[in-house]
């Protein structure tokens, strides 16, 4: 079944369908991944983008049940330039196509992503349809132009859980609140192999409400959409600000930025992949790390009497990670969990423990 991908600036990309047949809008993105298109799938923060590969064979190794990152895939669209018909792997439960169409999401290959993400690189990510019913072009592209895109959206509130749950019986030494605004699973795993009890809260839920269960720590996690329209967990990160020891992970990075007083912007394209060098300016290490975001905490809006710098993207010399002078507090744009990607960052969940140690003798 032939499928369009229209852009917002009237480009179009024809394919082939591989998985649910309709039509998506959303903001497409490239993903530089070589592997680990399952744990992309699921992750909550790409809610709202049609995501490219730029790989060019995917599906070879299958879906299981095991790498999933969320509850189901949270992409508009998928996007491949060859589809593997055969899987093989000996964890391997189904094949990627089968499971898109179970979870009705677009998917389509024979695209061409290399002139895609060329296009993108140059002229930004945008808004865009992707449909397998209508293939007239102009209407296609005046879908796109009339769709919401991200900017001023809160996507947050549509992939937050509703209740309260807790990851694991297992009682951990240090109790962890996870504001999850649409948390990956392995920041919860990882959590749990660092001895923590881990309470997972609504993206709504107050900080008297966070306050009254006693945490040693609290998690901003990572999430999709615009960070400066999820005023609520701006407020609850604020009013927290001092009261508790606060790690924050991409979407969490940006919003204890902007309830430190800085300000967000949007990327020309964003960071989305397993690849990306950060630098660690107090050791001078670079680690090749994992990152999933479109938008960016302003340095030069940050007060540098109360925050210190401490990672620097080597791409872009973008704000990867800072840290509170005073408070126990701080934070990175990139994702130290990985799932899928390189290790390098994991040490920063050791970083949080240490700083709930120090909270609990003082």
């Amino acid at each position: 079944m032939e499928s369009i991908l229209a852009l917002e600036d009237g480009k179009i990309f024809r394919g082939r369908s591989f998985g649910a047949s309709g039509e998506k809008s959303g903001e497409v993105v490239f993903n530089t991944s070589m592997a680990g298109y399952q744990e992309i799938l699921t992750d909550p923060s790409y809610k709202g983008q049609i995501v490219a590969m730029t790989y060019p064979l995917i599906g070879n190794y299958g879906v299981n049940s095991e790498d999933v990152e969320s509850a189901h895939p949270f992409v508009e669209g998928f996007l491949v330039k060859e589809f593997s018909k055969l899987a093989s792997n000996w964890r391997k439960e189904k094949s990627l196509g089968d499971y898109l169409k179970e979870n009705n999401i677009l998917g389509v290959e024979g695209l061409d992503t290399r002139a895609l993400t060329l296009h993108i690189r140059q002229a930004g990510a945008m808004k865009a349809i992707l449909s397998t019913i209508d293939y007239d072009e102009q209407s296609l592209i005046e879908k796109a132009r009339n769709s919401s895109g991200l900017l001023g959206k809160d996507l947050v509130k549509e992939v937050s859980v509703q209740k309260k749950y807790i990851w694991s019986q297992a009682k951990g030494k240090y109790k962890v609140a996870v504001l999850d605004c649409g948390v990956k699973y392995n920041i919860l795993r990882e959590l749990l192999k660092h001895n923590c009890q881990v309470i997972v809260l609504p993206a709504n839920t107050g900080a008297d409400e966070i306050l009254k269960i006693k945490p040693d720590g609290l998690l901003l996690s990572n999430g999709p959409g615009d960070p400066a329209a999820v005023l609520y967990v701006i407020e609850t990160t604020k009013k927290l600000i001092g009261r508790l020891p606060i790690f924050g992970i991409c979407l969490g990075h940006q919003m204890l930025g902007l309830g430190l007083g800085g300000k967000t912007y949007k990327l020309k394209f964003g960071h989305h992949g397993a690849n990306h060098p950060v630098k660690d300016l107090k050791t001078g290490k670079v680690s090749i790390t994992v990152q999933n975001h479109g938008f960016c905490v302003d340095i030069d809006s940050l007060n540098k009497k109360d925050i210190e710098i401490t990672h620097i993207n080597l791409n872009d010399q973008t704000l990867e990670g800072m840290r509170h002078k005073k408070l126990p507090i701080f934070s990175v744009q990139f994702h130290p969990e990985a799932s899928p990607g390189p290790h390098d960052a994991k040490y920063l969940f050791g970083d949080f423990i240490k700083m709930m140690q120090n909270a609990k003798k003082n």
